[in-house]
């Protein structure tokens, strides 16, 4: 009976099947080396939003732009703690902690963990999120819309 409910799938040639769950239309996404990560698109009951659609296709292409804008920005995420840690005021029980001289030290340290690509107010934009190994309470979520950086955002929860 609930199945009159359910959305059907759809297909994207590009992104494969994507499954209505929880308000979004959900897949799995591969950026570069990372493996297949959880990827959610905006959209109705019956199909994926276009324009965010469109906006998911592209991220795998934009990826190796926005690349340097993210790990610069994780990098000043990283900065306070290693600043808590180097006065005291953090354990230093967690092994884990990383030592980042550089920017291009961050991707040894995080991992991505989802992308979730909404449209609004006319606008696509696309969220990646991640878990750190300095802050292992909190998923930061690199933020664009195109391939204008908007913010790191400090708390997230993938969709």
């Amino acid at each position: 009976m609930f199945d009159l409910f359910k959305s059907a799938p759809f297909s994207d040639p590009q992104l494969g099947e994507l499954v209505r769950s929880r308000g979004h239309w959900r897949g799995s996404i591969s950026l570069g080396a990372d493996e297949s990560v959880p990827l959610a698109v905006s959209g109705t009951r019956n199909e994926p939003d276009a324009q965010a659609l469109q906006a998911a296709r592209e991220v795998a292409t934009r990826f190796a732009g926005w690349r340097p804008t993210i790990e610069q920005a994780l990098l000043e995420h990283y900065g306070p703690y290693a600043e808590s840690l180097a006065r005291g005021e953090l354990s230093e029980a967690s092994a884990a902690f990383p030592r980042l001289a550089d920017a291009s030290q961050v991707w040894g340290a995080v991992s991505l963990v989802a992308v979730t690509v909404s449209s609004l107010d006319g606008k696509a934009s696309t969220e990646l999120a991640y878990s750190t190994l300095w802050d292992e309470e909190h998923t930061v979520g690199a933020c664009f819309e195109g391939d204008e950086f908007i913010e790191l955002c400090g708390s997230v929860v993938p969709v």
